[in-house]
């Protein structure tokens, strides 16, 4: 009798719910769109019944399209955002909308936090690098200041993960590679940060029990098996951070191993055995989703500049796509196939939305350089695309400067489906670049998470062997090395000349 495991991914203004069996083979995947509420300025909110409505619903056609016997569905893992954070009352039930991990309404706090504790003390106790306005610790502190009765009235903060935990299985409970970006838990100790506790005016009556992902926590809740068609043979289990699920689902268990993914944000994941701590203070250090393995994770801007491109100027090509049932993505790939490595000297900062780690700029602007009449469309397009390599040989130069070296990259996320962007990075990074056969890396993530905690795998190691297979490899070509080496110094130096100038327009 066959087995089978769930993989949820609670993403920002989607959630993909994926069927696999023991062997890795996907058997089906839904996704349910959701659309976020924005009430002010910088807040991004969303009414938690919307997340369990599109996951009830889309578990329910994913059932039927399968044509699985809900029995034989044997656990349940998540992969979810980070930061989103939940306030529900004695009884569970939410007391306000969820503060989406996107929400900065919380600048002020975050400035107290900072003067308060100070960076360095936040980097040491927690591996970000800064208090940010997107931190849950600053969204607890603005709720306190704010809407005192909700903050009087929580019995439990719950980050998204947490939430549907509870409501599957009616047990608090969360795990390290999502507390980490709380700021108030401690990486090292892998407790909650009492002092932070305390300025908050919390304890940790009102937090999660902590347990490490890829654990059983309990078989669902009979009523609910009844409500989502499924029964309590299902064990729901602790899952992982989107990007940490992400690259387990790509293979990326191991020292050495690269990840990175190219949706909005381009996200970097590398694993490291022990803390390790920029001296520059620049990459934030997270835990891993493998019990005592920390992670090296960085976000900044991605697809999100292509996908600026694509609207702002390929109408054509979108047409194209709708007629003859394409990806307009595809088409821009094919056109910057036909520009020579290095865009024929045109290079651009892809800082749409400012610069994160390990070039922190938040006024960093988007910048094309040295265009001239020679240069055409097609060569606007491949130099987003270079740029976005050149963020990801930036990363690896600045993992090297911490003694972290790099052997191997897996790319995942829509990215990974162009072989142009593919042989691109490989080329400016010098390092063999692999895509996996699986297209829905965070949800196999959670089912491996998943399958390790029921038994079905003795590790998530031997649950990677088993389950994920390379599907391409890209080799670096030797011809384009002088010129991405160029390319890659003209790239530095041209966001280091503007730095001052960034900060006046």
């Amino acid at each position: 009798m066959k087995q089978y495991i769930i993989g949820l991914d609670l993403g920002t203004t989607a959630l993909k719910i994926a069927l696999f069996d023991e062997d890795g083979g996907l058997k089906g995947v839904v996704t349910k769109e959701y659309d976020l509420l924005t009430p002010k300025a910088s807040w991004v909110e969303e009414k938690p019944e919307v997340y369990w409505d599109a996951f009830k619903s889309g578990l329910s056609e994913l059932i039927e399209k399968c044509g699985c016997d809900s029995s034989d569905i044997k656990a349940l893992g998540i992969s979810a955002q980070g930061e989103t954070i939940f306030f529900v009352d004695e009884k569970g039930k939410p007391l306000r909308d969820a503060i989406v991990w996107l929400d900065n309404r919380a600048q002020e706090q975050a400035e107290k936090l900072t003067d308060k504790f100070g960076n360095e003390m936040c980097y040491k106790r927690t591996g970000q690098v800064s208090f940010e306005a997107c931190w849950p610790a600053a969204k607890i502190l603005w709720v306190k200041e704010n809407e005192p009765e909700v903050f009087e009235k929580t019995a439990k903060f719950l980050l998204i993960e947490d939430y549907f935990i509870y409501r599957l299985c009616g047990r608090y409970v969360s795990e390290g590679s999502l507390l980490c970006s709380t700021t108030y838990w401690d990486i090292i100790t892998k407790k909650y940060w009492s002092e932070m506790l305390d300025y908050l005016g919390i304890d940790e009556s009102k937090l999660p029990e902590i347990m490490e992902s890829g654990e059983q926590v309990g078989a669902i809740e009979n009523e609910v098996a009844k409500e989502l068609g499924l029964t309590t043979n299902t064990i729901i289990c602790t899952g992982a951070l989107d990007q940490a699920a992400g690259a387990i689902g790509v293979g990326n268990v191991k020292e050495g191993m690269f990840s990175e993914n190219i949706g909005a944000a381009l996200a970097i994941c590398v694993p490291v055995s022990k803390p390790t701590y920029d001296p520059n203070m620049l990459m934030p250090l997270h835990y891993f989703a493998l019990p005592d393995v920390y992670m090296m994770h960085t976000f900044t801007n991605g697809g999100m500049t292509l996908r600026w491109y694509r609207d702002q100027f390929c109408s054509l090509e979108s047409s194209v796509a709708e007629l003859t049932k394409e990806d307009a993505y595809d088409i821009i790939s094919k056109q910057a196939d036909t520009v020579p490595a290095g865009s024929d000297g045109l290079v651009m900062l892809p800082h749409l939305a400012g610069s994160l780690a390990p070039d922190v700029k938040s006024t960093a602007k988007g910048v094309f350089y040295g265009f001239t009449l020679m240069h055409k469309k097609a060569h606007f397009a491949r130099a987003i695309m270079e740029s976005v390599g050149y963020i990801v040989k930036r990363n690896i130069e600045a993992l090297s400067d911490m003694g972290i070296d790099v052997t191997e990259l897996r790319s995942l996320g829509g990215g990974s489906k162009s072989p142009i962007w593919n042989q691109i990075k490989s080329d400016i990074t010098g390092k063999t670049l692999m895509t996996t056969k699986s297209t829905e890396a965070a949800c196999l993530g959670a089912a491996l998470l998943a399958g390790k905690a029921v038994g079905i795998f003795d590790s998530v190691e031997d649950a990677v062997e088993k389950m994920i297979a390379i599907d391409k490899d890209f080799k670096p070509d030797e011809e384009n090395r002088e010129i991405y080496e160029t390319g890659y110094q003209a790239y530095k130096d041209l966001f280091n000349s503007l730095d001052n100038m960034f900060d006046k327009y």
